[in-house]
C-alpha cells in the first residue's frame, strides 16, 4: 500500500528523472510549493550542491506542490518519516510549536534577512524551549523573509484608518495588531490565499511583494501598500532524526556545511523575487503606495507593544517567552548582532 502511495505521489509531483543508481542514500524531499517558486529554486540549488559535494553518494527524489506534505502538519509529517527532508512551517503548525510561531513577532526593527536568521540562531542557542519544540527533527536551514506589506483587491490602504473593516489574511503575529486597527484578520496557509482573494472571501493579504508574481496575486488584487511589518526567522528545512542517524559522520558534515549554502540561496532568491514582483506588479497595473512616516512609527510602536503582550501570554502555557522577546530586541538594538557569548551569530 505504501509503495502504491509513493507511486501516486510521484505522478502528482511530476518526477521523471530517477536518481543515480550508485547513490548510497536516495532521500525524499517534500515541499508544499512548486519547483518554480523562489523556495523551490533555492531548494534545488541546495540539492545540486549536496549531490556534487557528496560525489553522488546522496541523491534526492523531490515531491513538489503539496504532493507529499501539507503546510499545517509539515513538522509532524517529517518527524514521522512521510519524507526524509522537507519544508516545515511552524508558523502554521496546529500545535506543539507555540514558541516557534510566537517568536517570529519579536523582531521589531530588524532590517535584513541575514539579521533575521542571526537573531534566530542566537535565541535558539540560548533558550532550550526551541529545541524542545523541534524534537525529532534535525534543522538544515533557517529562513528569514522579505518584509510584508499589504496587497488588497479593491481598496488601497494609505493610512492606518484604512485598515478598518478589511478582512485580511495575515501571519499569526500580526493578527492582534490588525484587530486593534479595526481589521478582520484570518490566518490561512499561503497556498489557499489566491482562491480566497479571487472569490472575495478575503479583501487582501499581508505578504511581501514577491508574491505578486510568484503566487500570481496580480490576477486577483490591484493595490500594494508598503507599510513595513517586521518579521522574524524560523526553522524552515528539516530532516527527520531517524534519517540523520542513518547518515555516516562525513555525510552529516556535508549536511551541516550545506546549511550556509541553503540559507544563502534562500536569501538570494527571495531578494530577486521581491524585485521581480514589484516590476511585474507595475506592469500589470498594481498601484504602489506608502503610509506617512509618522503612521509607520505609530505602527512600529504598536507592533512591539503587542509582541511583548504575546510573549507574556505564552506564560499561561508554561513558556517563559518575555526574556526571549527582550533578548531579540537587545540584539536588534545593538546593530551588530552578537550572541550573549560575545561570538558573532553568523
Amino acid at each position: 500500500m505504501r509503495f502504491l502511495s509513493i507511486l501516486a505521489a510521484l505522478a502528482l509531483a511530476g518526477c521523471s528523472v530517477a536518481p543515480a543508481p550508485t547513490a548510497e542514500h536516495v532521500l525524499t524531499y517534500a515541499s508544499p510549493y512548486p519547483p518554480t517558486h523562489p523556495f523551490g529554486l533555492a531548494d534545488q540549488e541546495w540539492m545540486k550542491w549536496v549531490e556534487a559535494k557528496s560525489a553522488g553518494r546522496i541523491a534526492f527524489r523531490p515531491f513538489w506542490s503539496g504532493a507529499l506534505i501539507s503546510s499545517d502538519m509539515s513538522m509532524e509529517e517529517i518527524r514521522h518519516g512521510v519524507a526524509d527532508i522537507g519544508l516545515i512551517t511552524p508558523i502554521y503548525s496546529k500545535g506543539g510549536a507555540h514558541l516557534l510561531r510566537g517568536q517570529a513577532a519579536y523582531y521589531g526593527g530588524v532590517r535584513t534577512i541575514t539579521d533575521q536568521v542571526a537573531v534566530y540562531d542566537c535565541l535558539a542557542n540560548r533558550f532550550p524551549h526551541f529545541e524542545k519544540e523541534l524534537h525529532g527533527l534535525h534543522i538544515l536551514a533557517v529562513q528569514g523573509g522579505n518584509f510584508p506589506g499589504v496587497l488588497t483587491r479593491d481598496r488601497p490602504i494609505r493610512s492606518l484608518a484604512d485598515f478598518k473593516g478589511l478582512r485580511l489574511r495575515a501571519q499569526s503575529d500580526a493578527i492582534d495588531i490588525l484587530k486593534q486597527l479595526g481589521a478582520d484578520p484570518v490566518n490561512m496557509p499561503m497556498g489557499e490565499v489566491y482562491s480566497a482573494l479571487a472569490k472575495g472571501v478575503i479583501d487582501g493579504v499581508v505578504a511581501p511583494a514577491d508574491t505578486i508574481r510568484s503566487l500570481h496575486f496580480a490576477e486577483v488584487a490591484k493595490h500594494f501598500t508598503t507599510i513595513r511589518f517586521s518579521r522574524g526567522a524560523y526553522p524552515a528545512r528539516a530532516m527527520s532524526d531517524k534519517t540523520w542517524r542513518s547518515l555516516s559522520p562525513d555525510l552529516q558534515a556535508i549536511m551541516t556545511e550545506g546549511r550556509q549554502v541553503w540559507e544563502a540561496a534562500l536569501n538570494r532568491q527571495l531578494l530577486k523575487a521581491e524585485e521581480a514582483g514589484i516590476a511585474y506588479g507595475r506592469k500589470e497595473g498594481i498601484t504602489f503606495s506608502a503610509i506617512p512616516a509618522d503612521e509607520q512609527r505609530a505602527f512600529d510602536a504598536l507592533y512591539n507593544k503587542d509582541a511583548r503582550v504575546q510573549a507574556q501570554r505564552l506564560g499561561k502555557i508554561g513558556i517563559d517567552a518575555v526574556p526571549i522577546y527582550e533578548e531579540a530586541q537587545r540584539l536588534i538594538a545593538g546593530g551588530d548582532i552578537r550572541c550573549v557569548t560575545g561570538e558573532a551569530a553568523r
